[in-house]
């Protein structure tokens, strides 16, 4: 299992980086990423810091750690600004808050996320054949989410993605020791958004080819 999209106490989860990676260590994951909620105010104070922690004791854990964040409800118009300016600050996986169907988000946020060639486009909410296509093109992963609310469109993703041939990741976008689900829940996530046996697979080797490229 892989999560690239999870929060700490530098946004609004409720763990220390520490204690993240620890249980999800526990809970069987291979590789996990830490991408807190950032804007113009919070970006480069959270990467620093995060950054850090990974820099310094990822490697005392048996899983891999990464770190990033998440650009949330960042005006579209700035979102290639902001995913160049995280890059630059040490960000090795940037996610955007997409348009969700239980938050407030600006319309334009998909587009410019894709656009911009973000990592991966957390729950894309209604996502559009455009939207879809040009993530195919641009290599960027749509997420199947087990987080509920968001999760309410994940059979719409599952089918944008097929047809289009776009990439899916599997995410938890965990907030608390809670949201770490299970590999069976995992999977019965996946099925259930409508992806086959073959494509629940292909996904986690998604996610994992992220994880790789990060580390070259």
């Amino acid at each position: 299992m892989i999560d690239l999209h999870t929060h700490t106490i530098f946004s609004d989860g409720v763990l220390i980086p520490a204690e993240l990676v620890r249980r999800a260590e526990v809970a069987g994951y291979k590789a996990l990423c830490m991408t807190d909620h950032a804007d113009e105010a919070t970006l480069y104070h959270t990467l620093e810091n995060v950054g850090r922690f990974v820099k310094k004791h990822g490697h005392f854990f048996d899983i891999t750690v990464l770190y990033g964040v998440e650009l949330t409800h960042v005006p579209p118009a700035l979102i290639g600004e902001m995913t160049r300016a995280a890059r630059d600050a040490g960000a090795q996986i940037v996610v955007v808050h997409g348009e969700t169907p239980v938050e407030p988000v600006a319309s334009g946020t998909n587009l410019a996320a894709i656009e911009a060639g973000v990592d991966v486009l957390a729950h894309p909410g209604l996502i559009t054949d455009e939207e879809a296509g040009l993530a195919a093109e641009k290599g960027v992963a749509l997420e199947i989410t087990t987080r509920k609310g968001h999760s309410l469109t994940n059979g719409l993703v599952a089918a944008m993605a097929r047809k289009h041939g776009a990439r899916l990741v599997i995410n938890n976008d965990a907030h608390a020791p809670g949201d770490l689900v299970s590999e069976e829940l995992r999977k019965k996530v996946g099925l259930g958004a409508g992806l086959t046996l073959e494509e629940y697979r292909r996904a986690e080797t998604n996610a994992w080819e992220i994880v790789q490229r990060c580390l070259k």
